[in-house]
């Protein structure tokens, strides 16, 4: 990693609770936590936040950094900044994002491994990415892996309506012909069939590595959502059933099924046929086996990677990290194999603090390149 002071670099962040960061010598400077860019408002005020952050601090920005997607107001808005300053915009992955903001909070210094866990991030191959495992070492990062993808069935919708997302698991499961039977009596025989015949056909299924999606196939298996109106609905009511059921019996067992395959792909679908088989009073310990399996596939996959890797530091990042049941297990399990665990501090593990990782991988590829491009200086004969 460079040691020479890091660039002055300005971050607008993504979409959902938005803030804005400019790191000065290596420090983040904050702006309010504006709320999703869906909202106009929220879209105002992150125009005003920048332009306080630029005249609050007198020496110029290096760059301006953004997610990957170009639909984001944020995105657009870096864009036309940097044009305007006359600075480069430098695109930052959504999930490399969420790791080097661990990274930078904690001042580590050396290779980390990184799982990033959420709902959903624009991909370096146009895919929607959500369940990574990342290396990452200053300027220099990899994907290592990601949870097997589900597909989407109606695209944005299947976000919302979390029987979609477990009518997708079931047809990776061989089990499509079930769909309509299953969910036909809740959302109409029509709609569930014709889910069916999309995901046959594979119209308008979009591929994810999302672990939120994965939550919320877990949840609409288990009866305990059908269509969630608040973000993370389904994930909170799967949270919650697991917690009761491990407050009264702490030594359930985690569920067997998870895979780590060939391609280092984490394979969750082995879980699954538990919860679909599960009678109404095993929901929650089904619930609790999942979170359980699911934490417990999670560090193994990080351990492993972190042995051949030769780092000790595994951080922990993505909105799916606020679920304290895999946020606990998952630490424990870590801190068992000898590895030093590291999580987001000051803003929490959602996108409220992405910016601050997009302006430090900005600022240590502005910084890689600049000791790139200078002579090398020969050295000083041992004495």
């Amino acid at each position: 990693m460079n040691t020479a002071p890091l660039p002055t670099v300005l971050a607008c962040g993504a979409w959902l609770k938005n803030a804005a960061c400019l790191l000065v010598d290596g420090a983040p400077v904050w702006s309010a936590v504006h709320g999703d860019l869906s909202d106009p408002a929220a879209c105002a005020a992150l125009e005003t936040s920048v332009q306080q952050l630029l005249a609050g601090h007198g020496a110029p920005i290096a760059a301006v950094a953004h997610d990957l997607h170009p639909d984001f107001f944020s995105t657009q808005l870096a864009v036309q900044l940097a044009a305007t300053i006359g600075v480069p915009a430098i695109g930052v992955q959504h999930h490399h994002a969420h790791i080097a903001a661990v990274v930078a909070e904690h001042g580590i210094e050396g290779p980390v491994i990184g799982l990033a866990l959420d709902g959903v991030g624009l991909g370096t191959d146009g895919q929607a990415w959500g369940g990574e495992l990342i290396w990452m070492h200053g300027a220099q990062w990899q994907r290592l892996g990601h949870l097997t993808p589900l597909a989407l069935p109606g695209g944005d919708r299947a976000a919302r309506e979390p029987w979609r997302m477990a009518a997708s698991a079931l047809h990776a499961l061989g089990r499509g012909d079930e769909i309509p039977s299953r969910f036909g009596s809740q959302v109409g025989e029509a709609v569930a069939a014709g889910v069916q015949q999309m995901l046959i056909k594979n119209l308008n299924c979009p591929q994810t590595s999302s672990t939120g999606r994965w939550f919320d196939a877990a949840a609409g298996a288990l009866g305990l959502s059908v269509r969630q109106t608040d973000e993370a609905e389904a994930a909170i009511a799967l949270e919650a059933a697991a917690a009761r059921c491990l407050a009264l019996h702490p030594g359930t067992a985690a569920l067997p099924g998870a895979v780590i395959d060939a391609q280092n792909r984490l394979d969750l679908r082995g879980l699954m046929p538990a919860l679909f088989d599960a009678t109404a009073d095993g929901v929650d310990t089904a619930a609790a086996g999942f979170h359980l399996a699911l934490a417990d596939a999670l560090a193994d996959w990080a351990t492993r990677s972190a042995l051949e890797r030769g780092s000790r530091d595994v951080c922990l990042g993505g909105g799916c990290f606020f679920n304290r049941i895999l946020r606990e297990r998952v630490t424990e399990c870590l801190l068992a194999a000898q590895l030093r665990v590291h999580r987001p501090i000051d803003k929490g593990c959602g996108d409220a603090g992405l910016a601050l990782g997009q302006a430090w991988i900005a600022a240590q590829q502005l910084a890689a390149t600049t000791a790139q491009e200078q002579p090398t200086k020969e050295a000083e004969p041992c004495a």
